[in-house]
């Protein structure tokens, strides 16, 4: 008998110890990584949370944020914006996409401003069908380099490069913008592509 209370003992104690090392585990949390992501599928997350705030909410433009360690030349950027504009309200609502991380980063996931007014017939908030976007930023930005860009992303492997997806009214046509510069102001080289078609449409700088 005091045997096998001693083996209970025993057992007790080893049972003990071992569920607390996955107790201890679950406290340290890995550290989080960021993410990137091409223009459409950032798109896609950023829609599902406008057609919660506005069921007829419709995009108008997208662009990326540029940051050092982004892997522009898949296309992808850390940070992504879209705003939607709400016809039956005639207010306009901005969609944040992070997947960065760090002290100054936006929280990864989804955020989103505050409601503006906006004016559905403004030529430079014209929405557009997501119909339209058939063509990924990583497809723009190939574009974008075999017409002018590879001339500088040769020179400097790090050129800093954003994107931009919008409407062109005078053309009647969706566009990506392939921004090589960190803001429109300091651009090197813009490049339209033809987002429903992938074909290369100009230089606008």
């Amino acid at each position: 008998m005091r045997k096998l209370a001693l083996l209970c003992i025993v057992a007790a104690t080893l049972t003990g110890c071992s569920s607390s090392k996955p107790a201890e585990q679950q406290t340290q949390q890995a550290p989080k990584q960021a993410d990137y992501a091409t223009g459409r599928v950032a798109f896609q997350k950023m829609y599902l949370s406008a057609r919660g705030w506005a069921g007829d909410a419709a995009p108008f433009r997208l662009q990326s944020q540029f940051t050092a360690d982004a892997p522009t030349t898949e296309g992808k950027a850390g940070l992504w914006r879209a705003s939607f504009g709400s016809p039956a309200r005639r207010m306009m609502k901005m969609f944040i996409w992070s997947g960065l991380v760090g002290p100054d980063a936006p929280e990864q996931g989804i955020s989103f401003s505050a409601e503006d007014s906006w004016n559905p017939t403004n030529a430079f908030t014209h929405v557009f069908e997501v119909g339209f976007v058939k063509v990924d930023s990583d497809k723009a930005y190939d574009v974008a380099q075999k017409n002018g860009g590879s001339r500088l992303t040769q020179k400097d492997p790090k050129q800093p490069v954003f994107f931009i997806l919008d409407w062109d009214s005078q053309k009647n046509l969706l566009l990506w913008h392939v921004i090589y510069g960190t803001t429109q102001d300091d651009a090197k080289l813009r490049i339209a592509v033809n987002a429903s078609t992938g074909e290369f449409e100009r230089v606008e700088k």
